[in-house]
């Protein structure tokens, strides 16, 4: 993981661009994580008795993507992409039938759309009522930034069990 491409967010930037920047940053961390592994790695797990596997992040990624931008903020009448659950986990962490394109695809397209609704908002004080709570984009992109923060941690050591390989 020598090859970091990844743009780091800028130390003086508006909110806004400080906050969709980091959010940003934290997304290419998961993707530099993933880069250059074959599905079968992507989908290997760091211990038995947990299901968490760097393809299952990036679904789970996906997942969230969709849930906080396009059906809490935009109202989309959006359904799970992976339903259902398999011995009371989510089924995104499921992957041993999955295809990891198809994941990284899906993924890459939220964020897309994800990217789409936040700059439909003129600001990040603007709120949405999601099921009887009120919601803003900045909560949501803050959010987001802990929701991929978090789930990076887990991406290092799961890329360290599979090659070795450390990096920011």
């Amino acid at each position: 993981m020598n090859d970091d491409q990844r743009t780091p967010p800028s130390k003086v930037a508006d909110d806004r661009a400080s906050l969709t920047s980091f959010l940003d940053h934290q997304r290419a961390t998961l993707a530099m994580k993933c880069q250059g592994l074959t599905g079968e790695q992507l989908k290997q797990r760091a211990i038995p008795t947990s299901q968490l596997t760097l393809l299952g992040l990036v679904r789970h990624a996906a997942s969230v993507e969709r849930s906080w931008f396009r059906f809490a903020l935009n109202a989309e009448d959006v359904g799970p992409l992976w339903p259902g659950e398999v011995d009371g986990t989510a089924a995104e962490f499921h992957v041993e039938d999955a295809d990891a394109d198809e994941a990284f695809e899906v993924w890459h397209g939220e964020c897309v759309r994800a990217r789409a609704v936040a700059s439909s908002f003129a600001s990040l004080d603007d709120t949405v009522d999601c099921g009887g709570v009120t919601i803003s984009l900045r909560y949501v992109l803050t959010h987001m930034i802990e929701e991929y923060a978090r789930h990076n941690g887990h991406a290092d050591l799961l890329r360290e069990a599979i090659d070795g390989a450390v990096g920011e």
